[in-house]
């Protein structure tokens, strides 16, 4: 069984610091969202204050797709693969990103693992004031994190596997730890599932 994890939060929760203390443990390749973003974002000349043309994330959709065609058409079967992803519930182009990986995890028939993190408003607007986010182009906005905790919440695929946890006092170990616990039961339930199917069909 192969296996997409998804890891959703908003931006300064530490998806890709949970990311890489996750990696080893399952194993699985991270594909962060940045990715597909800072191709396009790189072409802007922007200091990283300004807001974002609206039309830019349509073009960022297209290399999500293809990396995601890629992974379906060449990585090995057994292939795990670690996701991040800044989704905001009620948005549509964040659950379009998510349906994009959901759909792609269908087409590899891998267990699909959302991860929604969770983050008090203070410390995540003190994470996300770090000055290397910007190197990265990520947000460093510490006022617009924390408009968006009060206004917003993190994207809920409503999926059957999907793990609430919330970071706020912990490490990536631990999160990475309390994530790889999650994924193994699910990971039992999927396969005993599996199994009474067969017997089912047999009978």
């Amino acid at each position: 069984m192969n296996i997409f994890i998804l890891l959703i939060g908003f931006p300064g929760v530490g998806k890709l610091a949970i990311a890489k203390e996750l990696s080893p443990l399952v194993p699985a390749k991270i594909i962060d969202n940045h990715w597909f973003n800072n191709p396009i974002l790189r072409l802007l000349d922007d200091g990283g204050t300004s807001p974002l043309p609206e039309g830019i994330w349509e073009y960022t959709g297209r290399v999500r797709q293809a990396v995601l065609d890629a992974i379906v058409a060449y990585s090995a079967p057994s292939a795990n693969f670690i996701f991040t992803h800044a989704g905001i519930d009620g948005d549509q182009r964040s659950m379009r990103t998510f349906q994009q990986i959901a759909a792609a995890a269908q087409q590899r028939q891998a267990l699909l693992v959302p991860v929604r993190l969770l983050c008090d408003e203070d410390e995540l607007a003190r994470r996300i004031s770090t000055p290397a986010r910007r190197a990265h182009l990520k947000s460093t906005d510490a006022e617009a994190s924390r408009k968006r905790s009060r206004q917003a919440c993190v994207l809920d695929p409503q999926h059957q596997n999907t793990l609430v946890l919330d970071v706020t006092f912990a490490s990536p170990q631990e999160s990475a730890d309390a994530i790889r616990n999650h994924v193994s039961e699910a990971v039992g339930k999927a396969t005993t599932g599996h199994i009474l199917k067969a017997d089912n069909g047999s009978a």
